[in-house]
C-alpha cells in the first residue's frame, strides 16, 4: 500500500501498437500519463526536487521557480507541496485551464504572462519575468528545465533505463520523442546510446519551432515544440528529426484514441505522425522495433485537439505553415 500516491513515479506500461499502413513497423508506446499528476513531467519534478533537498541546493526556506506550459508546472506543484516547498509557476494565457486549475490546487502562486514575444509565443517573456525576479529576490532556486544538467538526469536514470530494460530482447532500434524543453530526449538518448551503441533516437517537432533551425510561428498545442533551442540539448545524442504540422498531431490523436482506445495528449500524437512520416518513403522488408514516448493523457485537450470546431481552425493554420515553412 503507498502511502501518498505521488512515490508511485516511473515504471509506467508499455502497450504494443500495430497499424495496417506500417505492417512491419512494431511501434511500442510508454505511457507515461500513469504517472501521479499525468504526465512524464513528474518524473524530473521528483528527481530534481529531491536531489536538490539532498544535496543542499534548496532548504525548506527556499521558493521554487519555473516556467511551464502545462504538465511540468502541475508536477511541480505538487511535488513541492509533498516536500512543504513554496513554488512559483510563470505560465500564459494559453495555458489550458485545467493545467492552471491544477497548479493553483496544489498552492502554487501562478504569474500569467498576457504580452507575446517577438515570435508571437510566450516563453521567452516567462523567462524574462524570472530573471527579473531572480535578480530581486535571493530565496528563488529556478528549477530551468531548458538547462538544468539535473533535468537530463531524471530521464537517464529512470526512463531511459527502462526503455532499455523493456524494449523487446532488451534490444533497442528506434526511439521517437517529441522535443520541448529538451530534458527528456537528452537523457533517454544518452542511456540508450549507452547500452544499444545502433540504436537510433529520432526527434519529433512542430513547424513554427524554432529548436532544429525552423522559423518560429505561431503554434497552438503546448508540450512539443519551442521558440528558443533549449541549451540541455547540447548533451542530446539525436540521429534525425521529423517535423510534423498541429493538424497531423490532431488526426494522430484520434486515430490513436479510435483504434487503440488510447486517449493520449498532443505531443504524443506528434510522435505518433513523425513515426507514420519518417517511415513513409523507406521500404522496410523486415519488422522493426519502435519505442516511442506518450507523454500526457487526452482529458487535458478536450476544449483543443479534440473540440472539432478548434481543430477546424488549427487545419487551416497548419497548410499554411506546412507551405511556409517546409
Amino acid at each position: 500500500m503507498l502511502s501518498n500516491i505521488l512515490s508511485k513515479v516511473g515504471n509506467t506500461p508499455v502497450v504494443s501498437i500495430r497499424s495496417e499502413s506500417m505492417p512491419n513497423i512494431r511501434v511500442f508506446a510508454k505511457l507515461e500519463f500513469y504517472n501521479p499528476t499525468g504526465s512524464v513531467k513528474d518524473r524530473a519534478a521528483c528527481y530534481i526536487i529531491n536531489r536538490a533537498l539532498n544535496e543542499g541546493i534548496i532548504n525548506k526556506n527556499t521558493v521554487i521557480i519555473e516556467s511551464s506550459s502545462g504538465n511540468f508546472g502541475v508536477a511541480l506543484s505538487a511535488h513541492a507541496k509533498l516536500n512543504g516547498l513554496r513554488f512559483i509557476c510563470v505560465i500564459d494565457k494559453n495555458t489550458l485551464p485545467v493545467n492552471e486549475m491544477l497548479i493553483k490546487l496544489h498552492g502554487a502562486e501562478i504569474i500569467k504572462i498576457t504580452e507575446p514575444d517577438k515570435y508571437g509565443g510566450y516563453l521567452m517573456n516567462r523567462i524574462k519575468k524570472i530573471k527579473e525576479l531572480l535578480h530581486e529576490r535571493k530565496d528563488l532556486y529556478w528549477v530551468n528545465q531548458y538547462g538544468n544538467p539535473l533535468n537530463s538526469e531524471a530521464y537517464y536514470s529512470s526512463l531511459g533505463k527502462e526503455i532499455c530494460r523493456e524494449a523487446p530482447r532488451q534490444h533497442v532500434e528506434y526511439v521517437f520523442m517529441g522535443v520541448s524543453s529538451g530534458g527528456t530526449i537528452s537523457g533517454v538518448s544518452r542511456r540508450v546510446k549507452e547500452e544499444n551503441p545502433n540504436a537510433k533516437i529520432i526527434a519529433v517537432d512542430i513547424y513554427g519551432s524554432v529548436i532544429f533551425g525552423g522559423r518560429a510561428k505561431k503554434r497552438y498545442i503546448p508540450g512539443i515544440g519551442s521558440s528558443m533551442k533549449p541549451s540541455i540539448l547540447e548533451e542530446a545524442l539525436i540521429d534525425d528529426v521529423i517535423m510534423v504540422s498541429e493538424y497531423e498531431t490532431i488526426l494522430s490523436c484520434k486515430e490513436i484514441l479510435e483504434k487503440q482506445s488510447i486517449f493520449v495528449g498532443g505531443s504524443s500524437g506528434s510522435v505518433y505522425a513523425g513515426i507514420a512520416k519518417y517511415f513513409r518513403n523507406i521500404e522496410v522488408n523486415q519488422p522493426i522495433n519502435v519505442m516511442c514516448i506518450f507523454a500526457d493523457r487526452g482529458e487535458r485537450y478536450i476544449e483543443t485537439i479534440y473540440n472539432e470546431k478548434w481543430c477546424e481552425r488549427i487545419k487551416e493554420h497548419s497548410e499554411v505553415m506546412k507551405t511556409v515553412l517546409k
